[in-house]
């Protein structure tokens, strides 16, 4: 099967399983007793529904209305798949739901409405509207699309917004004012080529003029060429930027030109028609998935160009998912009857002014960069930044309340930003740094239990997502069974079987060198050479002698058996006496580092601090600031029990010998976690008024078991357990682990490759 048929197959499965669809309602109150019930519903229901009688603007108090948007759309073009109808359409709906959910915790019903008459289309969202807090419309195909959004904007009074024409207008409005002031060039004087009519193309040409551009200096473009005054029959939209120039193609209005924006086909710039424009061109080629022009092509062909597309793996990626979710945010929040010029405007100064700013070390690690500056390869925001929670919606509800489309106001505007930030603390950013840092440099990784289909399935997708090399050990008649089995035919892929002939030379190598290493610790050349017929031990070698990058292992064995192997012969890292492990939780309130899950069972004072030490760094590591409680039964001396004096030892020697880190304890884990209790109660410590995000245990048997309860009983998804203290990148799974936790877990053996493979130049 051929990799398209693979992903396509995996796209379906992934839509499917293990339900289908990708959201679903989740109730918020609780609803255990019949007291819960008879409050949900009768009899205590009424009372509520009494009060919004009463006032109709009740309903934003006592229902989810203020914080809920429909995603609507009749399927008329969908994507680049065009009209496919308002069913077929459902799965890209479902999908701007999820974004709004993850990017600003903003519920979403999608709606698909089977009608392309536009009365009844108007009729049908009117007549739902009362549901909702704001209306986002999807996928509608232009010209409709503009009456659409204009006659409802004029007739509802909550926001609405057609994501198509604004979304792309308000973020490639923002990149236009940050590439105009490294460009030195004023938006009044510079000449603007549009290449595309439709909705974006509209919106963004009229957002670019409501920053200043000159309609004289603008020349769009369509299927049939310029967009002339004197051709007949132009829709009110085309009349609005046709040119008075005698132009007719492209070739001709890039000439002298200062800004190319695409939103049309792929391939239609030439290196000719770039060279023919004005000196530092911008050049936007939004097509997706292929630009106007290829963006290795165009850097070629001018040195001093400012580009940006609409690919991700490309510097200034125009992306949607930057406005509209933090613009309905901050629409909501102030409870606004529109989404208007003001608010749209707003956003785009955000965003513009966002790329401005020092950029989090969280965002640099994302994207594998050693820092990212405002210039010409950082002209907007990244889409992982978390400021733009805490940027966006406050511009935006700042500018409705000044244009008076704000129903309520917001008096406290830092509390403001501190409650946008904790929104965000339920989605798994961590995951989709860690795989996109990963994916910047990606390394050679030995999967030893390749024979596994789970394995083979995780070291699949390593590869195909760009993750890393994978290296497969085991038995090579069951590789090859397996990946035949789940379409895994990459010929770039190697295969080992330390046991076979073909392994000889390799595996009689490794066992000579294990030897000298081990020969005073009772180790003979033939225990040596035995050994090398293990895939663990072969593996560590392989990691050992640079013939592979890092290991992971574990899937099949009991955790010592394989921790045994690695200890000898990869062993610590310099200045290391013991190493430990931590597993990160995605929990609902953001990501929670727990140790040691894995290695020490009964740690003493000193190994209790040394473990927070290597957790801080690997909270680092993550790009965050580690917030580190030392766990125990007793709280700041309650107790003089020697386990718990011990953790309050370990809390003292940090507190000396590292006063700078944010750790504190002997806590329990409640007060650890619960803000306002800690700062109630204990006022006095290092950890008071801080959101708390790592979590060391006083021995194996509670950090196992809490991170393992957390895991199950709230369904949440673990990275780990992560080894600290290792000289090479080797990490050893859990018994049985899924297959996305060894994605994961293949994730964090390249960045700690990279991170190990940067020191090691830094020494040199």
């Amino acid at each position: 099967m051929s990799n398209t048929s693979r992903k396509r197959r995996e796209a379906l499965v992934y839509h499917a399983k293990p339900k289908p669809g990708k959201i679903e309602v989740v109730p918020t109150k609780k609803y255990a007793t019949q007291r819960d019930l008879s409050l949900a519903y009768s009899p205590g229901v009424a009372e509520p529904c009494l009060e919004i009688e009463k006032d109709r603007e009740n309903v934003y108090k006592y229902t989810t209305k203020g914080n809920l948007v429909a995603v609507i759309s009749n399927g008329t073009a969908v994507l680049g798949l065009g009209d496919i109808g308002p069913e077929a359409s459902k799965p890209v709906m479902e999908g701007k739901g999820l974004l709004f959910k993850i990017f600003a915790d903003i519920d979403v019903f999608d709606i698909e409405v089977d009608t392309k008459d536009v009365d009844k289309f108007i009729e049908t969202v009117k007549n739902i509207a009362p549901t909702f807090g704001g209306i986002n419309l999807e996928d509608i195909k232009a010209p409709e699309a503009f009456e659409i959004e204009q006659r409802l904007k004029a007739e509802l009074d909550i926001p609405v917004m057609h994501d198509d024409q604004h979304g792309t207008a308000i973020i490639s409005a923002a990149a236009l004012l940050n590439a105009l002031e490294l460009a030195k060039k004023k938006i009044g004087k510079v000449k603007i080529v549009i290449s595309g009519a439709g909705a974006a193309a509209v919106s963004c040409t009229k957002l670019y003029k409501a920053f200043g551009a000159k309609a004289e200096n603008i020349v769009m473009l369509d299927s049939k060429g310029v967009i002339r005054k004197d051709r007949p029959n132009l829709s009110e939209e085309k009349a609005e930027f046709a040119t008075a120039r005698k132009i007719d193609t492209l070739e001709e209005a890039m000439k002298d030109a200062d800004v190319f924006v695409g939103l049309s086909i792929a391939n239609i710039v030439s290196p000719a028609m770039l060279m023919s424009m004005a000196k530092r061109p911008i050049v936007f080629a939004m097509a997706n998935p292929n630009p106007e022009i290829d963006y290795n092509l165009a850097m070629d062909t001018r040195k001093d160009i400012i580009m940006a597309t609409g690919r991700s793996d490309h510097p200034n990626q125009v992306n949607n998912v930057l406005g509209f979710p933090f613009i309905f945010r901050g629409a909501l929040d102030v409870r606004a009857t529109k989404i208007n010029e003001e608010m749209k405007k707003a956003a785009v100064k955000a965003l513009a002014e966002l790329a401005k700013e020092a950029v989090p070390e969280q965002v640099n690690i994302a994207y594998g960069e050693t820092r990212l500056n405002f210039g010409a390869d950082y002209i907007i925001p990244k889409p992982f930044d978390p400021r733009l929670i805490a940027k966006v919606p406050p511009a935006v509800a700042k500018a409705a309340m000044e244009s008076g489309v704000a129903r309520e106001g917001i008096d406290d505007w830092q509390r403001y930003e501190e409650e946008l930030l904790e929104r965000m603390g339920n989605e798994n950013k961590i995951t989709r740094l860690l795989q996109n840092r990963a994916k910047t440099n990606p390394k050679r990784i030995v999967f030893a239990e390749a024979d596994h289909l789970d394995v083979l399935k995780a070291a699949q997708i390593v590869h195909d997502e760009g993750i890393g090399f994978p290296i497969l050990l085991g038995r090579r008649e069951v590789i090859r069974e397996l990946m035949a089995e789940i379409d895994f035919q990459e010929e770039d892929v190697v295969i080992i079987d330390p046991k076979s002939d073909e392994e000889e030379m390799h595996r009689k190598n490794y066992a000579y060198k294990y030897w000298t290493t081990r020969h005073r610790s009772g180790v003979t050349k033939y225990d040596a050479e035995k050994l090398l017929r293990e895939r663990n031990y072969f593996a560590a070698m392989m990691v050992n002698e640079g013939d592979a990058d890092a290991l992971l292992s574990g899937y099949s064995r009991a955790y010592p058996t394989v921790v045994k192997p690695m200890l000898e012969l990869i062993g610590l890292a310099d200045g290391v006496s013991r190493v430990a492990a931590t597993n990160v939780m995605n929990t609902s309130r953001g990501p929670l580092f727990i140790s040691d899950t894995s290695i020490n069972i009964d740690p003493s004072a000193k190994d209790l601090a040394k473990i927070a030490q290597m957790t801080a760094r690997t909270v680092q590591l993550f790009g965050m600031e580690p917030v580190i409680a030392m766990v125990s039964y007793a709280n700041f001396g309650s107790s003089k029990d020697p386990r718990a004096k011990k953790v309050k030892d370990a809390v003292s020697y940090l507190h000396r010998t590292h006063p700078d880190l944010s750790v504190d304890g002997e806590l329990q884990a409640d007060f650890a976690l619960n803000r306002e209790m800690l700062q109630n109660k204990f006022p006095f410590s290092k950890l008071a008024g801080k959101k708390v995000n790592t979590l060391i245990y006083p021995d194996l048997d509670s950090a196992n078991s809490t991170y393992k309860l957390i895991k199950e009983l709230n369904n949440v998804d673990s990275i780990g357990p992560i080894m600290m203290g290792m000289r090479k990148p080797v990490h050893i799974l859990q018994l049985g682990a899924s297959v996305e936790e060894m994605v994961n877990m293949a994730a964090v053996a390249v960045i700690d490759a990279q991170e190990k493979e940067k020191r090691a130049k830094k020494k040199a």
